[in-house]
């Protein structure tokens, strides 16, 4: 979806002759449809053809939203929504009792289904990229067999006993370059939109549908889907006989495939996340990579690419039906800027990780209703790219927000990516990337770039022109090449300065207080004195408490809480510029 600054996004709305008789005539009708449960293989199975099909049926228009009664997320929404005027208010709701009606619904939109072999896990990504490029619903063999022969539909393609290692080794990887060969260096895919969603091998036998149903978004996108390791140096828990290095190389043939296609137009996001339990360590598969370095790979292998992660999409329902939402540029109070610095330990607060949409439409809720918010300056990290996918939540949030609350860029921009690894000649569309997404937010600060050594020149080049008004980084050199933190300086006017990483787990306010006086004390405590703090995934009323401990414990430091901007703008004048 192409958002464009100033403009409304038009919605078409469509109403399926099928439901034609349960529709006052004139009316726009919002569908229904339920999930009633989740744990099993039938469950499972019923959650992709749910969420292929919803992928068709809004790919013009916002029709059909879909409910969990394991879930209470969506409902949260819907609710929030359908009230006063807001823009799902007054829609009829009509709900749909089971996939026949579905069907129905999508009409003529629907051509066909595909078919995947549950015996190669790998089928089921590949099916749904085919889904979206051909308008078609991916079916298990057991729902084929029991729904076709009534739906009266063609098997658009049938995956069953196609892949058997024979190319690299791998069935696994046999599926997706074939994909890649067949549907991305086509150019058939989308450029804009990947799919990094976590396939079968595990989750169907479990009836896990968390990377089920966020298949609508790559079926409305007709975006390629795949599940492949990062990592070069063993083998992926899934496919313990891989040759050394096959999954990491078929990435790469992908990302290339990608970028050939965008042709410099644009970057392209990847949205989802690595599985967990097949390539890091964790109980079960005693891999030498934890999964924070495995995060970290993940975007250091993508960079090069233009491609920027969403990091984590998992349990995101109705993404196709959320895009449509009427959107115009989004604006923030500013405060009133201070100009006289005073010998104290300035500190700012980032309320982080809301860079991707699982946290911001699942997590961020239940901080952001905190009747504390609004006491005390906070930055609140919310990454700019997320407006194509939920832009009406993001919009809740600006409407909502005190004279306290202020938003920011989180992991890295728009977009989590190292921009140390942006090729230089691509410098240019990285810029224009951020630029327009910063604009559209009403953005300035990008505190939180996440990055293997401190920015270049050129990269601090880059971020003057959407972020002028403060960069801040964590630098973490996984490579051992002898990256550093740059020391606080101000680059062309934008201060640059360390995002500190000591609170960034809260466990009780007494913790989070002493992890501040550490942080403080063990950079000189110098005053005056700057300090950027991340924390994580915490209420307001955590943050009040912790600062309330702080200030008993030690009001030697002479702390003083200020929103970004003042923040930023009084650390630019304490350093001569």
């Amino acid at each position: 979806m192409k958002i464009n600054p100033g403009a409304v996004f038009c919605v078409l709305l469509f109403v399926s002759s099928a439901f034609a008789q349960d529709v006052p005539p004139g009316s726009t009708p919002l569908y229904t449809y339920r999930l009633a449960a989740q744990g099993t293989v039938a469950a499972y199975d019923e959650a992709v053809a749910v969420a292929c099909l919803q992928g068709l049926i809004n790919r013009d228009g916002p029709r059909l939203y879909v409910l969990a009664a394991f879930n209470g997320r969506p409902q949260y929404w819907l609710d929030l929504f359908s009230r006063d005027s807001r823009w799902l208010a007054g829609r009829e709701r009509i709900a749909v009792p089971d996939l026949d009606g579905l069907r129905k619904l999508a009409g003529g939109a629907l051509k066909g289904a595909v078919v995947w072999d549950p015996a190669v896990p790998a089928t089921l990504n590949a099916a749904t990229t085919i889904a979206g490029v051909e308008d078609g619903v991916v079916l298990s063999p057991e729902l084929a067999e029991a729904l076709l022969p009534a739906w009266g539909l063609p098997v658009l393609v049938d995956l069953r006993g196609r892949f058997d290692g024979n190319e690299t080794g791998s069935a696994k990887n046999d599926v997706y370059r074939w994909a890649i060969r067949e549907y991305v260096a086509t150019g058939r895919c989308s450029s804009h939109f990947v799919c990094l969603f976590e396939d079968s091998a595990s989750a169907r036998a479990a009836g896990s549908v968390s990377y089920v149903v966020t298949r609508d978004w790559a079926v409305t996108h007709r975006a390629f889907v795949f599940d492949l390791s990062p990592w070069g140096d063993e083998a992926p828990k899934d496919d313990p006989g891989q040759a050394l290095g096959t999954d990491l190389a078929t990435y790469r043939q992908l990302l290339e495939a990608v970028m050939t296609q965008a042709a410099g137009r644009h970057m392209t996001e990847i949205t989802g996340f690595f599985a967990f339990w097949k390539y890091s360590n964790i109980p079960g598969f005693a891999s030498s990579h934890e999964p924070v370095p495995t995060e970290w790979e993940s975007v250091y292998v993508m960079s090069p690419y233009n491609c920027y992660q969403n990091t984590v999409s998992s349990d995101c329902y109705n993404q196709s039906l959320h895009r449509h939402a009427p959107f115009t540029a989004l604006r923030q109070r500013r405060p009133v800027m201070r100009t006289a610095v005073e010998d104290k330990a300035y500190v700012c607060i980032l309320m982080a990780d809301y860079d991707s949409t699982t946290p911001l439409y699942d997590f961020l809720p239940k901080f952001w209703d905190d009747p504390v918010r609004g006491e005390l300056p906070l930055a609140w990290g919310i990454n700019p790219n997320l407006i194509e996918t939920y832009p009406d939540v993001i919009a809740h949030l600006y409407a909502t927000a005190t004279p306290n609350d202020h938003f920011t860029s989180d992991a890295s921009a728009a977009g989590y990516f190292n921009p140390n690894r942006v090729k230089p000649d691509q410098l240019p569309l990285f810029v224009a990337h951020n630029k327009r997404f910063f604009e559209m937010t009403n953005m300035t600060i990008a505190p939180m770039v996440l990055d293997w050594e401190e920015p270049t020149a050129a990269v601090k080049d880059a971020f003057t022109q959407f972020a002028p008004d403060g960069y801040a980084t964590i630098v973490m050199d996984m490579h051992g090449k002898g990256g550093k933190t740059p020391a606080a300086h101000v680059w062309k006017g934008m201060p640059v300065l360390e995002l500190i990483n000591n609170t960034c787990n809260f466990v009780s306010p007494k913790q989070t207080s002493d992890a501040i006086v550490g942080a403080i004390r063990g950079r000189g405590g110098e005053r005056p004195g700057f300090y950027f703090f991340r924390i994580v995934w915490t209420p307001p009323s955590a943050v009040r408490d912790s600062l309330a401990v702080l200030r008993a414990e030690h009001p030697e430091l002479g702390i003083e809480v200020l929103d970004p901007y003042n923040f930023m703008g009084l650390f630019r004048q304490s350093a001569g510029s």
